[in-house]
């Protein structure tokens, strides 16, 4: 097996998942075009060189249908050559797709991939697709796949969180993703022109810097009506310990809709050799995980935790984290069970602050880790994400 190494990652900013949002007049199609050409641009890549292009994407749907890793090389006026797959593991979807990429470099098949997601929300909304499994309830019943929102309120009732413990951790990510932005942190972004409304779309949208305990205090509970429903009690039969659900998420603590796409550019040692940037990191492992259906979001902890394992690593000794922030109740959850201090996760903020494009957010978060690793010049990080169903994937790399 060939070491992969990450040549290059970088995203679009995240938009407001609204009509009004910076991207929402462009295609999913144009999003992924500025990209390539952004990587051609900055790496001195001759598309031909690519392998193959693995995207995730959660709602392959209308604008994101019909395999939009294929369509999107074409339509960016990339060589046909280039082979092309679209992924689905909810929303640990992007960073599955860039180690899918990296493995295919890994077995020699490859030299150089593409691995990473795009998801616009503002135009393909979340169930827009209409999965059984969502929209049934004895069907979700039976697969023991509930909504995400659900699950983080089931973490928060076994673990004991309140609701001020949740909107703390909410705003300290909104107030480290502010300070970033103002800072010119996130490196990784590449600016979109949207000829619609004649802006060029350049910083993450969805922070709402000024955010304060009290506003978020406001807010009323987003899932328990759906816990009345039917959910509550599917979820108590499973946990007869508890005596209820809380209901502490609401939408100041749970991830922002937004839209956004990212590529990380993966090759062997080779093929630096026809690149004009040396790698920025190497891939040293990744694994994949599933955890309680019924937790949803608890995936990215127990791939986490399996990945140190694998490593005979503790949490001291990886320098920094990025932890998917899919509701606030599952960041906490991964700091008690892992034991990451404050100033090792999360650092420039997640989620609930930036914005959750499903299928991109995986990749996105690795190129934040990585941009922070080089900033600080730090050796190691680990970046894991979560999906429905208890699934997650998490990804060790060294610089």
């Amino acid at each position: 097996m060939s070491d992969v190494y990450i040549y290059d990652a970088i995203r679009t900013p995240r938009a407001r998942a609204k009509d009004s949002g910076g991207l929402h007049d462009l295609t999913p199609l144009d999003l992924m075009k500025a990209l390539y050409l952004a990587l051609q641009e900055r790496n001195g890549l001759q598309p031909q060189q690519v392998g193959d292009v693995v995207l995730g994407c959660v709602t392959q749907h209308a604008d994101q249908a019909a395999n939009i890793a294929k369509t999107s090389t074409l339509y960016a006026g990339w060589p046909s050559s280039i082979s092309g797959i679209t992924v689905n593991r909810f929303c640990s979807s992007g960073l599955d797709a860039v180690n899918i990429a990296a493995l295919k470099v890994a077995a020699g098949q490859d030299q150089l991939n593409i691995g990473g997601g795009v998801e616009m929300m503002s135009r393909v909304p979340m169930l827009a697709d209409r999965a059984t499994v969502f929209t049934d309830i004895p069907t979700a019943v039976k697969a023991q796949v509930l909504m995400m929102g659900s699950g983080a309120d089931l973490i928060a009732s076994k673990y004991d969180l309140s609701r001020e413990q949740l909107d703390t951790l909410a705003m300290n990510s909104q107030h480290r993703a502010a300070a970033a932005r103002e800072k010119g942190y996130f490196k990784s972004i590449v600016p979109v022109y949207n000829p619609v409304k004649d802006i060029t779309a350049a910083e993450d949208e969805c922070i709402r810097a000024g955010i304060s305990m009290e506003d978020l205090a406001k807010l009323p509970p987003s899932f328990a009506e759906l816990g009345a429903a039917g959910v509550d009690a599917h979820q108590l039969a499973s946990n007869p310990q508890l005596d209820g659900i809380r209901h502490v998420h609401t939408a100041g603590n749970s991830p922002a809709m937004a839209d956004a796409a990212a590529v990380v550019l993966l090759g062997n040692e080779a093929a630096g050799e026809h690149l004009a940037n040396a790698p920025r990191a190497r891939i040293v492992a990744a694994v994949n995980a599933s955890d309680d259906p019924l937790q949803v979001l608890s995936g990215a902890v127990a791939a986490t935790q399996k990945l140190l394992h694998k490593q005979g690593l503790t949490s001291a000794e990886v320098d920094l984290f990025e932890i998917h922030e899919a509701f606030a109740a599952t960041v906490i959850k991964c700091q008690r069970d892992l034991d990451i201090p404050d100033e090792k996760i999360n650092v420039h903020g997640g989620c609930i602050a930036l914005g959750h494009p499903l299928g991109a957010t995986g990749a996105i978060m690795l190129g934040q880790l990585l941009d922070e690793m080089e900033r600080r010049d730090l050796h190691t990080g680990i970046v894991a994400a979560s999906g429905a169903a208890g699934a997650g994937v998490a990804m060790l790399i060294e610089r």
